[in-house]
Parts: structure tokens; sequence; C-alpha cells
């Protein structure tokens, strides 16, 4: 097999998410393409290191991207390859990263309002209530709502783990109501023919609710699973708590949010201004 084949293989087995493995993929490809037609095993961490400042120097990629590239190689070399090298110092600064568009509360409702389908609106309720990224609300099935525990199973998540998060009570009525209407079989939300519901169809009814809505910010389906961190921070939430909701496998990633609420807490009033 190449050297694709491999990696994509090795990621299968290991349980990686197809977005994951897409999106490794087309990184080690450019990666390779560019040492082209140097092997891969030839290469040095010196060379890597290159390769990683040429793309952010020359290439102007995000700290997003560069965090993709990076991990991909780091999987070629470490689980394909088993040479482990040290790689963790080209992961971009968490300090790069930009702080995140965030909804009011009033903004979410009106976003939520201005969605008639039900299933939609159910959709979008659920990536809100419970914090979820887009490709997690899609693979939801009917067994991952838990109204006893009133709890959702996230399964196979970012990072290929599981996780529970809070199931909402309006989210719970909203899905019964929903249930009746549409009697979804396998998955939660289904799609043509009963399949699954695509990622790109979520994002184009977010999109629709967002120019309906009136709400003028530049925001996308991530930016609900922001809203929800940030709404959970200032209503006093541990952050340990909001970090597990999450599935982040670090409290740096989560702290991004605090940022976010300091920023807000330029509007808070002395309480001697209300004598």
């Amino acid at each position: 097999m190449s050297v694709i084949e491999d990696f994509k293989q090795l990621l299968t087995i290991k349980r990686y998410s197809p977005r994951t493995i897409e999106t490794y993929t087309n990184a080690l490809r450019q990666f390779l393409t560019f040492f082209h037609p140097k092997s891969p095993e030839t290469i040095d961490v010196k060379e890597i290191e290159a390769f990683i400042s040429e793309q952010v120097t020359r290439n102007g990629i995000s700290a997003s991207y560069q965090k993709q590239l990076v991990g991909a190689i780091k999987f070629l070399y470490n689980e394909v390859y088993r040479r482990n090298l040290s790689l963790n110092y080209l992961y971009p600064d968490r300090s790069s990263f930009k702080i995140p568009v965030v909804l009011t509360k009033d903004e979410v409702k009106a976003i939520l309002d201005a969605t008639e389908n039900l299933k939609h609106r159910a959709m979008l309720s659920g990536l809100y209530s419970g914090g979820l990224r887009l490709s997690e609300i899609v693979n939801l099935k009917i067994k991952d709502i838990d109204s006893k525990r009133m709890i959702i199973s996230v399964r196979n998540a970012k990072g290929n783990k599981d996780r529970e998060v809070m199931l909402s009570e309006k989210f719970l009525l909203l899905l019964r109501e929903y249930y009746v209407a549409y009697k979804p079989q396998h998955w939660l939300f289904e799609g043509q023919n009963r399949g699954q519901y695509s990622p790109r169809s979520v994002q184009l009814v977010f999109k629709a609710a967002l120019q309906k809505s009136g709400v003028k910010k530049k925001a996308s389906v991530h930016t609900l699973r922001h809203s929800f961190a940030t709404h959970l921070l200032e209503n006093g939430t541990d952050i340990r708590f909001i970090q597990s909701f999450l599935g982040h496998r670090s409290i740096r990633t989560t702290q991004i949010y605090t940022h976010i609420t300091n920023a807000n807490k330029a509007n808070i009033k002395s309480p001697l201004d209300g004598l």
C-alpha cells in the first residue's frame, strides 16, 4: 500500500472520525507534495520545521490549519513509522488563536425563533443546548437521548472520545414534538431516504435562520457552541464542568472563553451607579 493508504487505514483502525481522516489526509498530501520526490521516511525534524515555517510565513496559513498540519505529520511519524518524534513545539501558541464570535442570549433566541421548520429548529436548539459540534449533531442516534437521566451521549467525538452533556428540558419537549411529526428510525435527525442528515444541510439551515433573524454578526453553526460555553461561564458555571461538556482535552482550550467574559466586564456597572 502507499503511504497515504497506510495512513488512512491506521486512522480508521484508531477510530478517528471521517472528517478528521479527510482533514489529516489532505494535510499529508500537501506535506508529501512539498518534499516530492523525497521519501517521507528520510525527512528529519529540521526539514519538518522548515516546512511549517514556510506555510506560516509564505502561505499565511491560519493557526487552526497549522494545528491540523502538525497533527497529521505527528500521526505519520509517530503512529505509521513509529519514530516517536517530538513535534509538539510546532503547534501554534494558544495566544495566536482569535477570540471567537459569540452571540448574546437574545440573538440566539432570535435565530431559533426565525426557524419555522420543526426539524430545523430542533437541530439548532440541540447544537446550542448541549454545546455540540456540527459533526456531533448529525451523528446523534435516537438511543443517545436519555430522558430519564436527562443526558445526551456524544459518541466518537473529536479526539475519538465519548462524553455526556446535559439534556435541556426545553430541547426534550421540542424533540418529543419533532419525534411525533417525523418518526425518525435510526438517526435522530434524518435526511433523504432516512439517511444521515448532511453537515452541509445544517450549515444552510443556520445561514437561512441567521439572515431571517436580522442578527448581523458573522456567525456560523460553531458559533452556537461558543455561545453555549460563554453563557454557562457568565452564569457562574465552573470552568471544569464546561471543559467536560465541550470535550476539551486541555483546560487551556476552554479558558479562551474567560477572555470573552472578561471583555464583557466593561459593560458591568458599579452598584453605586444604581443608587
